[in-house]
Order: structure tokens, then C-alpha cells, then sequence
């Protein structure tokens, strides 16, 4: 578990880099404030001051992994020793698939993942929604998952997103805090999708959205993101999400519900050797 000391280092140090860079890192917070006992965050102090960071992020048998280095202080080494102690734990744990995450718009995180010979896998577009009407959204039920959903929300994370049963499983078994609701999808009384909604610091954000292929195409999928929008909305809270750049279907939905791409994050994968 991360010290609140910690926390707030990583928080400052994130606040400078994105000040000075004019980007926004993706920490996975949600993560971050949940660890529990395996190390996967690494730092680096000089003189009391956090100056870099490297955190691990796994998912299954995939592991993310984001850093980042004090302007003043890069160029120095830190990250490559930040990364060389990452690698160790990845391997220790057995990932089998390593994706490397920065902003689209970092020249110096494209030049260290080039030198180290990360290959470009794909891109996310973050959204945030933009005030506008919603249409009705009658014929859909939305209710918070029971431990009786597991099975069908790995069903839904594999047949809806393509994941490997084994990383859908192990997704499926995280249990999160109060701030968030698993909520599962239903029409006519069947269960036909799921959708994860997480608060922190008056943002709302929605994940593992998804809905049987069977049930694609009827319309569904906009009046759960209108409901799910007008009641965050209504609570006081933006709303946020993440959606692959070549998911134009997805992609194209998000927008016309009234969300708009605000940053955008590249993926790298990477061989350990």
C-alpha cells in the first residue's frame, strides 16, 4: 500500500511534468490509491524531492507501465534505472505482454521507447462529455453487479473486447471501493451488457463498457451512456472516458452522445529480454 506521502509526491511531480510539457500522463489513480502488498511502483528522491517515477499496472497477464522525470532533472538516468528495476518485477511476476503508455505528444518518451526498441501497438482517445440533450432512455435497466454476474461479465470482456478468458477472469475478481459501480445492463428482463462507473475528485469515468455482439446495433448502447451521463451529470460530476483511436464504431457512438477527444495516449509493446 502507497503511503499518503507518496501519493502526494507522485500527484506534484505529475502536475509539474504536464505544466511543463503541455500533456496529461495517465497514472491509472484508481490503481495507485488501491494498491495493496506486491511493489510496482518505483521512486526516485534526490534531496527529500520525488524527481521520477515508474508505475506498473497489470491487467491480467498484461502489464501497463507509465513514468515519469522532474523537467529539471531528465537526462540524468534516472528513468533508465526506474525502468531496469520495473523490468526485474515484470519478470519476477511472468507477464507475458508489455505495453508501454505515454502521451502522443511526448518527443522525449517516443525517443527513450524508440532507443529501447518498443514497437507502436495503438493509440486512445480520452473523452470528456460536453453539455448537450440526451435522448430518452426507456426499455433499460441498469443494477449493481451480484457475485452471480462474474460469469457473464467475463463472457462480455471476452466476446465484447476480444480478451484472453484468462486476463478477463482475473479483471473480473477486482474488487473496488465505494467510489465505484459495476453496474450490469438489462432488456426484457435479460442481462445484455456491463458498464464501470468510478468517481474521483468530481470526475466520473466509464469503463469495460460493453454489450453482447447479439445485442449490438438496436440502440442499446446510447441510452445506457445517456442514462449513466445524465445521472453523473446531475451529481455533479464531468464525464470522462478512453476508447482505442481505431474503434470507429465506439468511436463514433461516444460522439454523438456529446463526448469530445481532449488528449490522446500512445501504447508501445515491448520484449523484455
Amino acid at each position: 500500500m502507497l503511503l499518503t506521502q507518496q501519493l502526494n509526491d507522485i500527484e506534484l511531480l505529475q502536475q509539474e511534468c504536464e505544466t511543463h510539457d503541455h500533456l496529461q500522463l495517465k497514472l491509472n489513480w484508481e490503481m495507485l490509491r488501491r494498491r495493496e502488498f506486491d511493489k510496482l511502483d518505483f521512486f526516485h528522491y534526490e534531496n527529500g524531492e520525488l524527481v521520477a517515477f515508474l508505475g506498473l499496472y497489470p491487467f491480467g497477464s498484461t502489464v501497463e507501465i507509465c513514468g515519469m522525470v522532474k523537467p529539471s532533472e531528465r537526462r540524468k538516468g534516472h528513468f533508465h534505472r526506474l525502468f531496469q528495476q520495473g523490468m526485474e518485477k515484470v519478470k519476477q511476476n511472468g507477464y507475458k505482454k508489455i505495453l508501454l503508455n505515454t502521451p502522443a505528444g511526448s518527443d522525449a518518451a517516443k525517443a527513450f521507447l524508440s532507443k529501447h526498441g518498443a514497437e507502436y501497438a495503438f493509440s486512445e482517445h480520452q473523452m470528456e462529455w460536453q453539455v448537450k440533450a440526451l435522448e430518452e432512455t426507456d426499455g433499460i435497466v441498469l443494477r449493481q453487479a451480484t457475485l452471480e454476474d462474474y460469469e457473464m461479465r467475463v463472457r462480455l470482456s471476452v466476446t465484447a473486447f476480444g480478451m484472453d478468458e484468462e486476463d478477463a477472469r482475473a479483471m473480473e475478481c477486482k474488487v473496488y471501493g465505494d467510489n465505484t459501480d459495476i453496474l450490469m445492463i438489462e432488456v426484457n428482463e435479460g442481462t445484455v451488457g456491463k458498464i464501470r462507473v468510478s468517481r474521483e475528485e468530481r470526475q466520473a469515468w466509464i469503463y469495460g463498457f460493453s454489450i453482447l455482439p447479439e445485442h449490438q446495433g438496436k440502440g442499446i448502447g446510447r441510452k445506457v451512456l445517456s442514462r449513466v451521463i445524465q445521472e453523473q451529470h446531475s451529481a455533479g460530476y464531468s464525464v470522462h472516458l478512453e476508447v482505442e483511436t481505431k474503434n470507429d464504431h465506439a468511436l463514433g457512438l461516444y460522439e454523438s452522445v456529446g463526448f469530445k477527444v481532449v488528449h490522446a495516449q500512445d501504447y508501445y509493446r515491448f520484449q523484455h529480454g
